[in-house]
């Protein structure tokens, strides 16, 4: 199974954050829940895992913030950094098997290619997807996927 491909235990929860809680560690605002999710998420034992497509995903948020003149560019570099050399997180493996999957679920009517790369990981490498993405929790049980999301109210019990 490619989950055995991560380095991790099996007692260990594998958590693929969404790019809606990777914002936070650059430097954007996204409100209350996510920040409360994210104190929790590190107060409990879990490996934490980004994939490049939410920084993809970050980075076109930036711009537009920046267009607005309200992104603190200094802190969203120090974010960057901080993902991608800290060793706190971890990156996602990415292959064609995630793609296709991803334009598989494309087909099937869910039209953010994002959140299908996201998606399509949990399910190849064994992760929950950290989100608060309802619009793709529907989609997953309309279709009668597997779902790998986990909400942040859900954290609690993985105390």
């Amino acid at each position: 199974m490619r989950g055995s491909a991560l380095k991790n235990n099996q007692n260990t929860l594998k958590i693929l954050l969404d790019t809606s809680f990777i914002l936070p560690t650059l430097g954007i605002d996204v409100g209350h829940k996510v920040q409360k999710a994210l104190e929790r998420l590190y107060q409990i034992r879990a490996d934490i895992y980004y994939s490049r497509f939410s920084l993809l995903e970050a980075s076109w948020l930036a711009l537009r913030l920046q267009s607005r003149g309200v992104l603190n560019f200094g802190r969203f570099e120090e974010g960057l950094r901080s993902i991608l050399e800290s060793k706190r997180y971890m990156e996602a493996p990415i292959d064609a098997s995630v793609f296709m999957e991803a334009l598989k679920l494309w087909e099937l009517g869910h039209k953010d290619i994002i959140d299908n790369i996201l998606y399509a990981t949990t399910i190849l490498y064994d992760l929950k997807l950290l989100t608060i993405d309802e619009t793709l929790k529907f989609f997953i049980e309309r279709i009668g996927l597997k779902n790998t999301l986990i909400f942040p109210d859900a954290l609690e019990k993985f105390a």
